[in-house]
């Protein structure tokens, strides 16, 4: 599937910060069909059992994909979560590439929802969240200005023109 365009990252956010030396540093990639995709993999650190991903860790990835993938419809609106309902199906190996696709299954003026599932590179499902979230600003997210938009807009470009 072709790629439209790359998302950017952040530089200190778990998922995509490209500085956070702890975080999984996500590439996000809006596709032809209108879905998102993320492609990582996770890290030694993020474990919980050996050779499993922590299920927050998980989580915290479909929750940022479903969240990214509003922006295909809604360019630079912001949310926040509401509600996060997780499927743990597989365990999750750490240190191999994985993707996350998410897609936006409804949406209206002040709130909407979506789906994605966590997988191996061949399609072999691991784990899939639904999720609801409520638009909201930057002022109203971190009302003391706790959020800088150079911080959160970080562009790095690369040469991924299809995903499969």
């Amino acid at each position: 599937m072709k790629v439209k365009q790359k998302q950017t990252n952040s530089t200190d956010c778990i998922v995509c910060g490209k500085d956070n030396p702890y975080g999984i540093h996500a590439s996000f990639y809006e596709m032809e069909d209108d879905s998102l995709i993320a492609l990582f993999h996770y890290k030694f650190h993020h474990q919980s059992y050996s050779e499993r991903v922590h299920g927050g860790m998980i989580a915290a990835m479909l929750d940022e994909s479903i969240g990214r993938a509003i922006w295909i419809h809604k360019p630079g609106c912001y949310a926040c979560t509401l509600k996060l309902n997780v499927e743990y199906h597989k365990g999750v190996p750490y240190n191999t590439p994985l993707k996350c696709i998410a897609k936006i299954t409804h949406m209206d003026k002040i709130c909407f929802k979506g789906e994605a599932e966590i997988q191996t590179m061949d399609g072999v499902m691991l784990a899939k969240a639904n999720a609801l979230y409520m638009f909201l600003t930057l002022d109203q997210i971190a009302p003391k200005g706790g959020i800088n938009e150079q911080e959160i807009n970080v562009m790095e470009e690369d040469n991924i023109k299809e995903i499969n």
